[in-house]
């Protein structure tokens, strides 16, 4: 247990001296808490409160009330929450409401406490005095109260040795429970203390009840007079004010008095911590790791250890109304938050992250990279930083004509040591190893716009990335690569290998060797156009584009993409570690894979690649990875990696996945059991349960993990029918129809990725019945009978048989022919209303598509796209992420029309429509709102890469040759591009500007973009 004394104060979080070895210590510290097993190791440290990921839940995401009343978690592994609307369960995947609509169902909906026994069974009591156990089978029973006792919350519950349950009432005292189901109840007398209890009570180990209250802390000594009484003002308490009991998980009891945290030892408090700002306790929890965590009334959350001392986290929990009421440690070690506005998380991760809140100049990064000293570079739309390295942050002034830090793009290290750094208009800086600047612009043969990339020769010849092509700076001079093949347009990669230079543009890939500039066509093999990137292996080099990644080897191309099984398009970075993974990069996450498994595509020895793919629930600050400027990640000597995103650094230790697939399986339980659609009653799971045949079973289980528990696996065997283990994927559900009679135990096990299966089954034990033709019984009575009865009739009259025997087929042939006009009158009906609702399907499908869609270009009309750009404009603004917007004008379409007729102008539009879909993302939104006038909406897209994406459509145009079948007609498009500004900028004022934008690019001749 750390000691702290009576000096600690608020002293804000403190950043670890070596932030990035936190990471294997996180994951260790993950797969400890997860095994619950005990290691012959030392505990590791807990990480940062800043590395916590936070989820939160309220009643948009399914909770009946935010109020969170009492958290528990039963032996099976459902965690419990009690609101004010119902008591709810939760597997990790959704949450469960028991309430008085619920069958079986509460007495009340209000719950008051909830409160785990020493043998899992869950007590809960509600606000009108009642009390109620649910079962292991998962049945409620409830105890019926006495007149005497009061219809009032029951705030606190709390369970003695001998198994007496005492129940604490809101200012009305208390009562107990008795194992036999004896209630006893004494009201107290006006002056009593208990009109002042609070929502705590505990039972220490000499089986005295403490309990909280607003005057003081109360205790009772429940084997010896049964009087309540406040504690003196000697006992070493404030003498009034909130004061409380927490048990804490040693048996240990500690007193929250006020702002204040006491131990008792030996009968008295004794002073440990104190919450700054004069924060009041309203809730405790000290981990397994020894961790205390203090919830407040209106400060937030605090968090006291050895190494970060006192941490809050108040401004990430975003708590509305500030009252913390709940504290709760699951089995896998994660940190549950009850509060008046809702349900909180705080998990470990496998990533940490570094964003300005930690010191970095901006939080949209475009480049990482490690020197030589070991320090790590960080450039983004803020400026340059330097991480040492102690894990201590320093920005680094790069002097402007604004005097505004520039917006770093890409970085490189000569072999002397000097930084050169690419901007996005204030050129090149370099950055000597003395600290000297020094800067090259136009004036010094750059061409305006940005540098994307930079690379580093062996004789130490800087090669530039810009918009106009490939520079060289020799000396203090650059000059533009020229000749044959040489880029013209947007250069956004370049890599230096002995005898090559590697270049990527947005159309394709080139290699320079010695004077001779060679063309790698990666359009031909899936349509890449845009490369971003270059990883070299041995002797292949791996080129990373916006259609995956491609293997250039002896001259001959292979391609691993989409198609291949990357859940992605675009990629940014290729980066093997040094645990034999290969690290990919993308707008949607960080990839892993092995360069076996990407050879083994590429060499065609497999059709698809395994990937695992890591994003915000993993940790990452943001899933959207940079790219289009360089290195947007880095694999430091340390072994860890770096990833630049949209909202900071993230980064991980590679070396802690193996620890990961360690975690202990999830166990899994059977939630839910059907039959025909029909739910079989509560606990029917835990006995053996005997089904009629011929019926549809359907079986829901779940692994009961609250870490990513969206990817546990799961696999099935039913004895009786399955001969081995069957892999169900994610999937929690399996259905079987019309199982034979017999006997049959259902196995489901559970396991997390890349982890083993759980040993801890669920089972479920079933007869299916026989119909009743199949019971022997009847089987054997029939034979019997009909044998009697044809040995009788052959006896007695063999004419009187015949006679019967044709009574009985003409009566069978009417009876079926009959049943036959039944069953077509039925089945002609049923086609009739198949057919009604189709034809009403289609119709209203009709009406939709005509009232959103442009008929002539298929592509949404005028109305659908301001719906598209009102909601754009909406996300953007709550989710803080750039939107920008395009305008779209055809060039002299009206001559179209008059030279050519208006059919070839329609044919036209047409063409423009579908160039327009293809050059799309799906988030994107291309759409038709005038004559010859498009739009595109572009959705988390940088002022810069729309403006990227809109010169390739307009490249698109000019390749684009007999527009509409008309030989020589060439079609071109003048656009205006803006970026929403924010608050309070409407959508009609953005149209504005890209109208005003477009206007200009008219003015200006045609076919050119004109940003506003």
């Amino acid at each position: 247990m750390p000691a702290f004394d009576k000096k600690i104060r608020w002293r804000g979080t403190k950043p670890a001296k070596h932030p990035r070895l936190q990471l294997p210590r996180l994951i260790l510290a993950a797969i400890l808490l997860l095994a619950g097993s005990v290691l012959a190791v030392e505990p590791p440290t807990p990480p940062a409160l800043r590395d916590y990921a936070v989820d939160r839940w309220t009643s948009v995401q399914g909770l009946p009330h935010n109020s969170i009343r009492g958290l528990a978690q039963t032996p099976e592994g459902h965690l419990w929450f009690g609101t004010w609307e119902g008591l709810v369960s939760y597997n990790g995947l959704e949450f469960a409401v028991l309430d008085r609509a619920s069958k079986p169902g509460l007495l009340d909906n209000g719950i008051g406490a909830v409160y785990l026994d020493a043998q899992g069974a869950l007590w809960i009591s509600d606000s009108r005095g009642n009390v109620g156990r649910r079962e292991a089978d998962g049945q409620l029973r409830f105890w019926p109260r006495p007149a005497d006792l009061p219809k009032i919350l029951i705030q606190a519950m709390t369970m003695d040795r001998s198994g007496r349950l005492w129940l604490l009432y809101e200012s009305l005292g208390l009562a107990s429970l008795d194992a036999d189901g004896v209630f006893h109840y004494d009201p107290p007398p006006a002056d009593s203390p208990l009109r002042q209890a609070n929502a705590r009570m505990a039972l220490d180990r000499q089986n005295r009840l403490w309990i909280g209250s607003f005057g003081g802390l109360l205790y009772r000594d429940i084997d010896g007079d049964g009087v309540t009484r406040r504690v003196g003002a000697d006992f070493g308490l404030p003498a009034d004010g909130l004061a409380w009991p927490y048990l804490a998980r040693d048996g240990r009891l500690w007193i929250a008095a006020e702002d204040s945290l006491y131990l008792m030892q030996d009968g008295r408090p004794v002073f440990r911590y104190r919450v700054p700002d004069k924060g009041r306790l309203t809730a405790v929890l000290e981990d397994r790791n020894g961790q205390f965590w203090l919830g407040t009334e209106n400060l937030g959350l605090f968090r006291i250890t050895e190494r970060y001392g006192v941490e809050r986290m108040a401004d990430n929990l975003d708590l509305p109304g500030g009252r913390i009421t709940e504290l709760f440690e699951d089995a896998e070690g994660s940190i549950w938050v009850g509060a008046n506005g809702g349900l909180f998380r705080l998990r470990q991760t496998l990533f940490s992250n570094f964003t300005v809140s930690n010191g970095l100049s901006g939080n949209y990064i475009r480049a990482v990279m490690e020197d030589q000293r070991g320090r790590l570079w960080i450039a983004s739309a803020g400026g340059l930083d330097r991480m040492d390295a102690d894990g201590s942050l320093h920005a680094v002034h790069l002097p402007t004509a604004s005097g505004n830090p520039p917006s770093a793009l890409s970085l490189a290290e000569d072999h002397r040591g000097n930084l050169w750094i690419g901007t996005y208009v204030d050129g090149l800086y370099r950055l000597g190893s003395n600290g000297a600047i020094r800067r090259y612009g136009v004036e010094d043969g750059l061409p305006p716009g940005n540098l994307r990339g930079i690379a580093v020769d062996t004789d130490d010849v800087v090669w530039l990335a810009t918009q106009r092509g490939v520079a060289r700076l020799g000396g203090n001079r650059a000059r533009m690569l020229e000749g044959e093949n040489a880029p013209t347009g947007l250069t956004t990669a370049l890599d230096s290998q002995p005898g090559e230079l590697w270049i990527g543009t947005i159309e394709g890939a080139r290699v320079l060797r010695g004077t001779r500039i060679e063309r790698i066509d990666i359009d031909a093999l899936g349509g890449g156009r845009s490369v971003f990137g270059f990883s070299r292996l041995g002797s292949d080099m791996w080129i990373v584009s916006d259609r995956g990644l491609y293997r250039y080897r002896a001259d001959q191309l292979a391609r691993v993409g989409l198609e291949q099984g990357l859940p992605v398009d675009a990629t940014f970075e290729r980066v093997p570690d040094q645990a034999g993974n290969v690290w990919i990069t993308s707008n949607r996450g960080v990839m892993r894979t092995t360069h076996a498994a990407l050879d083994a595509v590429a060499d065609g020895r497999a059709a698809r690649i395994e990937v695992e793919r890591y994003n915000e629930m993993d940790g990452m600050i943001s899933a959207q990875a940079n790219g289009s400027s360089g290195p947007a990640a880095w694999l430091r000597r340390d072994g860890t990696l770096w990833v630049a995103t949209a909202s900071g650094v993230s980064t991980l230790d590679p070396a802690c996945i193996a620890l990961l697939s360690q975690r202990m399986p999830p166990p899994t339980v059977i939630e839910s059991l059907r039959v025909d659609g029909q739910p079989l009653p509560l606990g029917a799971a835990s006995r053996k349960v005997s089904l009629p045949g011929g019926k549809r079973l359907t079986v829901g289980f779940v692994g009961l993990s609250f870490v990513l528990p969206e990817r546990i696996n799961y696999r099935t065997r039913l004895d009786g029918l399955d001969q081995g283990w069957v892999e169900r994927g994610h999937q929690r559900n399996v259905e079987y129809v019309g199982l034979p009679p017999g006997d049959y135990a259902l196995h489901v096990s559970a396991a997390h990725p890349g982890g083993p299966w759980g040993s801890s089954e669920a089972l479920w034990e079933f007869h299916v019945k026989p119909f009743w033709w199949q019971r022997l019984d009847v089987r054997l009575g029939a034979a019997l009978l009909a044998l009697s009865f044809l040995l009788g009739m052959y006896r007695v009259l063999v004419r009187r048989y015949r006679s019967s025997n044709l009574r009985l087929s003409q009566l069978v042939d009417e009876r079926t022919e009959d049943l036959k006009r039944q069953t077509e009158r039925l089945l002609r009906a049923d086609e009739e209303k198949s057919t009604l609702l189709e034809q009403l399907r289609e119709q209203s499908e009709a009406f939709e598509k005509q009232a959103r869609e442009d008929v002539l270009t298929g592509l949404p009309n005028r109305r659908a796209f301001d719906h598209a750009l009102d909601r754009a404009i909406d996300w953007a603004r709550h989710g803080n992420r750039p939107l920008t917007l395009a305008m779209l004008d055809i060039d002299h379409f009206k001559e179209v029309n008059d030279r050519h007729s208006h059919g070839i102008g329609d044919a036209v539009l047409r063409e423009v429509g579908r160039l327009l879909s293809g050059a799309s993302r799906v988030s994107d939104v291309p759409a038709r709102v005038g004559g010859e006038e498009f739009a595109l909406l572009f959705h988390d897209t940088s002022l810069e890469q729309a403006q990227m994406t809109c010169e390739r459509l307009r490249q698109r145009f000019h390749d684009q040759r007999n527009w509409a079948g008309v030989a020589g007609l060439q079609i071109s498009f003048s656009a205006g591009i803006v970026q929403w500004k924010g608050d309070p900028e409407t959508e009609l004022a953005m149209r504005k500007r890209a109208d005003d934008a477009l206007y200009q690019a008219k003015q200006s001749g045609r076919d050119r973009i004109c940003l506003g």
